[in-house]
């Protein structure tokens, strides 16, 4: 994978704002805003995730851009958004990613998209194989929802995208930090401590929840990002998930297997879906290819996405991202014209002071 680092070394030229012509604005994460830009000498079409360096400066978040960064330099897998390029100008940080023209999971439900089972079943595997190569690299996402984490390729694929929470395990140590989306978050990480952590099962838990979420268009629990922790556990010891009777019992009971409570009778790792009945006639190879064939495919004569980013960008934004040139321009422009007035004005200063050493005559007192 061509990855160019924020800081190249000095034998590569360095890959800069100005190798891209922006086309429009597609979407926003938690960290920053995305869109799709074209690379002008390859003409390859990417999606252009950036974020603004004060704005990052002022929510503290400068520490989590670069962690994800750091990770995905790292990463390169069939179901992942990759990263090709990473770059900073004076006011933003950008990451240049695959571009998934599909748009996310979140806008296809919001468009009442409904999943069919094999869809989801098939979601389930190719997600599974992402999850795998991700805990072979000792990472745990953290974040595994609908909304910006799940993108859809024209062909139907499914990719995560979006580290910014990610972390890696070390020496087999478990994590105890609460970092998430607290419907996707599994019960464990509301009662870590510092002697009893979690690992990698709350992304198999997410996985479940999202399977859920895809086949009925809501979660299987009313938990609202409000909620706190204690109030979520009560929600978790009380509520019973409710599994509609069109649903096969088999997908049911690999739902179960994946939202399991107890972490340690969950399913969290490949060998768990792979070993399972429902999941016997499925080519895993096949599947890592792509060559399964998914039965949703988005619509290719749109732009899958909700067209106000568009607008957001255009309107709302104080610094739009297509005006960037022209800006940075002007403002070197004003720079230079100020850095000239400083030089003329210290050329009059030193003028002046040889003036004040001279005689009438032009000559300085030491001829």
């Amino acid at each position: 994978m061509g990855l160019e680092l924020m800081t190249s070394p000095p034998h590569f030229k360095p890959i800069t704002f100005d190798h891209f012509e922006i086309l429009r604005a597609i979407g926003k994460g938690s960290f920053g805003k995305v869109c799709i830009v074209q690379k002008k000498d390859t003409k390859k079409m990417y999606a252009m995730k950036y974020m603004n360096k004060q704005k990052c400066v002022e929510r503290n978040e400068v520490r989590n851009v670069f962690k994800e960064l750091q990770i995905m330099q790292g990463l390169e897998h069939p179901f992942l958004v990759n990263l090709w390029y990473s770059f900073q100008d004076e006011e933003d940080m950008f990451m240049v990613v695959d571009l998934l023209l599909g748009g996310d999971l979140r806008y296809h439900l919001q468009q009442n998209v409904r999943f069919e089972e094999e869809t989801v079943k098939l979601f389930i595997c190719e997600l599974a194989l992402a999850l795998d190569y991700l805990q072979s690299r000792n990472i745990i996402h953290r974040n595994f929802l609908l909304t910006i984490y799940l993108f859809i390729s024209f062909l139907g694929h499914v990719h995560v995208t979006d580290f910014n929470i990610a972390t890696v395990i070390t020496n087999d140590t478990q994590i105890t930090n609460i970092a998430g989306t607290k419907p996707y978050m599994a019960p464990e990480m509301f009662t870590a401590t510092k002697t009893s952590g979690y690992s990698y099962a709350v992304d198999w838990w997410s996985l479940g929840i999202t399977a859920y979420e895809l086949l009925r268009g809501r979660r299987p629990y009313h938990i609202r990002s409000s909620n706190s922790a204690n109030e979520i556990l009560h929600v978790y010891k009380t509520a019973t998930i409710m599994y509609p009777a069109a649903w096969s019992q088999d997908m049911i009971s690999l739902i179960k297997k994946l939202v399991e409570i107890n972490s340690e009778e969950r399913f969290f790792q490949l060998n768990h879906i792979q070993e399972f009945p429902y999941l016997a006639d499925i080519n895993w190879d096949a599947v890592l290819q792509k060559t399964v064939l998914p039965g949703f495919l988005p619509n290719k004569g749109k732009l899958n996405c909700d067209p106000t980013f568009e607008l957001e960008e255009m309107i709302l934004e104080s610094k739009p991202l297509h005006k960037k040139k022209k800006r940075l321009a002007k403002k070197e422009k004003e720079s230079n014209k100020n850095e000239s007035s400083e030089v003329r004005q210290r050329k009059l200063d030193t003028e002046v002071l040889d003036l004040n050493h001279t005689d009438f005559n032009g000559n300085t007192p030491n001829e």
